[in-house]
């Protein structure tokens, strides 16, 4: 069987997972910090990315 793992801290996936989007991609993580990590993590570089000429 494959493990699988937290896309924000690496652990491992338990039954209850988290779905989230991230870059049009869906990720799987293993909790709401966890969810909340990525989600800001990802604001953060699309603002940054928008500031550029």
């Amino acid at each position: 069987m494959k493990k699988t793992t937290c896309a924000a801290c690496d652990c491992e996936l338990g039954a209850e997972t988290i779905t989230v989007k991230l870059g049009g991609k869906a990720v799987e993580v293993c909790c709401e910090e966890c969810a909340r990590a990525l989600n800001e993590a990802e604001a953060a570089t699309s603002s940054a990315s928008n500031g550029k000429e």
